[in-house]
């Protein structure tokens, strides 16, 4: 395997594929903060897509952001050909793919592109000048975050890396300004909040497949009684694909909840996500993002392996579910989806209380964990 040496890349142009997905963005994060610790001096150009373009603007100003839209101008094979003359323009001398697809390479050969590194994962070895070999199982540490780590250590841009225990990202809004803009938004819907009572998130979506989410019906059972027992006004994000789903939940929901799906943007969500006093998830993107925002954040886990994809946050809380046959990593079950109904809402319940008791006893802690 042919390795780069920092020295080489010491005042280099850096071409920089992102991943595609947000919670393999956050992910993401400390390696590409290696990259630059490593690299000071580096002109480091970020290709992202549309969606993840905000989580990387805040986390690494430092890096320009140059976007990838497959659905808008950069679509079709036209489209790809018109960004990669844009980018054959700017000269860079290296490009490091952290993305795994066979575009993120092809990509870098169309725009003439010296150095290409990258995972040598399907199909694409012969279109890099310094393929990886994928880590072997057990070869790193088990969290997805240091599959970006190995391939600048396995490059030698790095010489390693300690264990990732935690990814920050920096909350342009105090928590004061996010609690602001939270209750604007659950005011222009028309639901007010009662004086002292917390507000709570809930996500009760997740990209990958249905078998990653809890039953729709216990999100709603647990804002009812977060509601009942607590005052809670309970504000349910998505995206405009899982309109349907928060909706049908909101429907058995009633009063103190609120719906927000498909009705923010991710700077929007990130703006926001902050002023909640806890946020409850299935394990998608967005769960990713609000730990890394300090937000006290607390995280359903069944058909995916927990120590590999767990948000790493100072604020965050597991409940995984019981099941012979998990993690299988499937899209939908195909029996009887145990690992999710084995949590019950009493356990969901108590979980909850325990991490808003936990903010309520430490507001100073959490308005330094929420301020950048």
């Amino acid at each position: 395997m042919k390795t780069l040496r920092s020295e080489q890349l010491e005042r280099a142009k850096i071409l920089v594929r992102v991943p595609n997905w947000i919670g393999d963005a956050v992910m993401c994060l400390p390696a590409l903060r290696a990259l630059r610790e490593a690299l000071p001096a580096a002109e480091i150009a970020l290709v992202a897509r549309p969606w993840v373009s905000d989580i990387f603007a805040r986390a690494e100003p430092s890096c320009r952001l140059i976007g990838y839209d497959l659905r808008g101008l950069h679509r079709g094979i036209f489209g790809r050909w018109r960004l990669a003359c844009e980018l054959r323009q700017e000269r860079f001398d290296a490009a490091i793919l952290f993305q795994n697809a066979f575009d993120a390479a092809l990509l870098g050969v169309m725009a003439g592109i010296p150095i290409r590194a990258g995972y040598a994962r399907h199909g694409r070895r012969m279109l890099l000048t310094h393929p990886v070999a994928v880590p072997r199982k057990g070869a790193t540490p088990r969290h997805e975050s240091h599959y970006y780590l190995e391939l600048l250590r396995r490059l030698r841009l790095i010489e390693g890396y300690p264990e990732v225990q935690e990814i920050s990202l920096a909350q342009k809004e105090t928590a004061t300004e996010a609690r602001q803009l939270l209750e604007n938004r659950i005011a222009a819907v028309g639901c007010s909040i009662r004086n002292g009572a917390p507000v709570v998130g809930i996500s009760p979506g997740a990209t990958f497949g249905t078998a990653k989410r809890w039953p729709a019906e216990r999100f709603a059972e647990l804002a009812v009684r977060l509601h009942k027992e607590l005052g809670a006004t309970c504000v349910f994000f998505g995206s405009p694909q899982e309109r349907k789903l928060v909706e049908s939940v909101l429907a058995r929901a009633g009063e103190g909840a609120v719906s927000l799906a498909g009705k923010t943007s991710l700077e929007e969500f990130l703006q926001t996500v902050a002023g909640c006093d806890l946020y409850i998830t299935n394990d998608t993107g967005t769960m990713h993002v609000a730990a890394a925002l300090g937000a006290p954040t607390l995280a359903i886990f069944g058909p995916t392996d927990e120590q590999a994809t767990r948000p790493l946050g100072a604020r965050v809380q597991l409940l995984v579910g019981s099941a012979p046959c998990r993690p299988c990593l499937l899209r939908h079950c195909p029996i009887d989806h145990c690992c999710m109904t084995s949590i019950s809402v009493d356990t969901a319940l108590q979980a909850a209380r325990a991490l808003l008791a936990q903010r309520k006893s430490s507001p100073l802690a959490w308005q330094e964990s929420h301020t950048g």
